[in-house]
């Protein structure tokens, strides 16, 4: 059996394209037929790569709601007692582009004997450390089936918080949008217009309408400069901050802008607790935990005090004066992560954590995100109100001087 790409159309004259397990073109192309798909071309494919640069470049990519699909389908086939291997051949026929290339090519490995983290490690971009780690832990364990349910569970509420957090701030930054056209219209157009009427009479301007004309003549004048600034700007930034150096100083300054600090913080908190919980729960060691949430916690702070205690943390087995240290978990998240560590429920106090304050984070974000929204009114609302008065002013000035 082996991987083939295909290139079809289908009975409404729709072109499609996709991949197939099967032992030969032949047999590609009879299965194709008996779903009413005629192909046109089909080739054999390894891991998917048969297609040129400039094609994966453009093929969708795997979505985290495939990816949460895929988990919980996996979870219930295997804990309804179907065996791994066929498993997944009922899976690569419920999904198609990307994700399904790579679930032959799993099937195909684990076929010749190789473990099912092993495999999915080939492909970081789909599957994360922390989901090879517990994936490897439920081999191991023999309850792969348990894990992937947990796995199901925290992809779930990760891409919730995201769903959340996205669609709150999309009012605000339409809002934004809308504040930055409207000025860039007054600018580049309305502007120029009344400052050639205010130049014909030959009067003395207010300061603030040169101010006002001032900025109009850059913007007109030099406007393909200030994008090409703003651009290299923001790809410095983006540069920067993908560094290590980087990451840190903006992590640091998130924790000392007020309002901003105390959600940097809480964000931390939950991430960190319900990875390492989860990790834990599912048999993963210490050392190995540390080693997964040091890499992927999105807080540098929080990181490197983790990286820096790790080895006298696996000595004493105990975390929760290390995280005190970093000023960052509220007391009675200290309090709860100790009292774990005493009784031997450190991942049962650290998901406790994690959902306690997941709460609060989410309650956070709809009060933050409720007052951004006013706050951009008002700052929009002063811009263009400026611009207006300055115009104005001396409309009105050189109407009365008229009348005179």
């Amino acid at each position: 059996m082996a991987l083939y790409y295909y290139q079809a159309f289908s009975k409404d004259g729709k072109r499609v394209s996709g991949y197939l397990d099967a032992g030969s073109e032949v047999a590609v192309k009879d299965q194709l037929q008996r779903k009413g798909i005629f192909p046109v071309k089909i080739e054999r494919a390894v891991g998917g790569k048969q297609k040129k640069w400039w094609q994966r470049l453009f093929e969708a990519k795997v979505t985290t709601k495939e990816l949460i699909l895929f988990t919980k389908q996996l979870a219930v086939l295997l804990k309804s007692g179907v065996p791994l291997l066929q498993a997944f051949e009922l899976l690569s026929e419920q999904f198609g582009g990307q994700l399904q290339s790579v679930i032959v090519v799993i099937k195909d490995e684990l076929k010749e004997g190789r473990s099912l983290a092993d495999t999915m490690a080939d492909y970081p971009k789909i599957f994360s450390n922390i989901y090879v780690q517990l994936v490897k832990a439920g081999e191991a364990s023999g309850k792969l089936e348990v894990i992937l349910e947990r796995l199901d569970q925290f992809l779930t509420r990760r891409a919730e918080i995201n769903s959340r957090v996205k669609g709150a701030l999309a009012m605000p930054m339409m809002q934004l949008v809308v504040a930055v056209g409207v000025v860039a219209v007054m600018m580049g157009f309305v502007v120029p217009q009344m400052a050639q009427n205010f130049a014909s009479q030959k009067k003395e301007l207010p300061g603030s309408t040169k101010i006002v004309i001032a900025i109009s003549n850059v913007v007109q004048n030099w406007w393909f400069i200030l994008l090409l600034v703003i651009a290299l700007m923001a790809i410095g930034y983006f540069y920067w901050s993908s560094t290590p150096n980087g990451r840190l100083t903006i992590d640091k300054i998130k924790l000392k802008i007020p309002g901003l600090n105390y959600f940097a913080k809480m964000n931390a908190v939950v991430q960190f607790s319900s990875t390492l919980g989860m990790l834990i729960e599912s048999g993963v060691n210490l050392a190995e935990s540390l080693d997964i949430v040091v890499k992927i916690i999105d807080n540098k702070v929080l990181a490197n005090t983790l990286n820096s205690a790790r080895d006298n943390i696996i000595k004493q087995g105990k975390i929760a004066e290390y995280l005190k240290q970093t000023n960052m978990f509220p007391p009675i998240a200290i309090y709860l992560i100790k009292t774990g560590e005493e009784t031997g429920k450190l991942d049962m106090m650290l998901l406790t954590v994690a959902k306690n304050y997941e709460e609060e984070l989410a309650e956070l974000t709809d009060s933050m995100t409720a007052k951004i929204g006013p706050i951009l009114l008002i700052v929009m609302a002063l811009v263009v109100g400026f611009i207006v008065i300055a115009i104005a002013v001396p409309m009105m000035s050189f109407g009365d001087l008229n009348k005179v």
